[in-house]
């Protein structure tokens, strides 16, 4: 154990510790969703959590086979640029068009803090993600957009209604995902129906 210690580059492990403590930024990027409870917005931090868990849960059901803990990994660095570029809604087109920018300087940065070996894999992923080409990014892309509906669906729309979004901006945004997992998205079209019916979507 003490040669191990010894052996340690303790200024590369400074560098993942920074890293670590700017991850904690992440904290703070609110997002448009509430909680279930109502008590307070979700954060960005608890989103990538989420979505990872989703990728864990819905493997099973995934249109192509799944490197489940790749796709994990893809989860958990997708949002870190939020640190820099904030949180921008899904439906406003303009604002994640101009935001793109900021998005990739915000990885550089981040991503930067990192030892390089460690910097180029975190940076990768993130592209990975980014580029949506490879079957674990699609999968990941595809649950992020899922699950924001599914909290809705189970919020009474919260942040629907307070957006004044319309079913027709969900189903425009979401025909990628309507095509790659036409399962998922048809579990999803009968409750998005229900919810315009109960006045959730215009």
């Amino acid at each position: 154990m003490s040669d191990r210690v010894a052996a340690l580059d303790f200024g590369a492990m400074t560098e993942v510790v920074q890293f670590l403590m700017e991850l904690d930024k992440l904290k703070d990027v609110e997002r448009r969703t509430k909680l279930l409870s109502n008590a307070r917005q979700e954060n960005s931090a608890e989103h990538s959590w989420h979505l990872a868990m989703a990728a864990m849960s819905l493997a099973p059901f995934a249109p192509e086979t799944i490197d489940v803990q790749h796709a994990i990994q893809l989860a958990l660095v997708h949002d870190v640029v939020e640190i820099d570029a904030g949180d921008v809604m899904v439906y406003d087109i303009a604002a994640r068009d101009a935001i793109q920018e900021q998005e990739v300087a915000a990885a550089q940065r981040i991503f930067g803090l990192l030892p390089p070996g460690l910097s180029q894999r975190f940076r990768a992923l993130w592209n990975e993600y980014e580029a949506g080409e490879t079957a674990d990014a699609r999968f990941a892309n595809m649950l992020d957009r899922a699950l924001p509906i599914m909290l809705n669906l189970h919020n009474q729309g919260q942040s629907w209604k307070e957006n004044g979004i319309r079913l027709e901006q969900v189903e425009s945004r979401n025909v990628k995902l309507a095509r790659q997992w036409p399962e998922l998205w048809g579990y999803l079209q009968q409750h998005l129906n229900r919810a315009h019916t109960l006045g959730w979507l215009l």
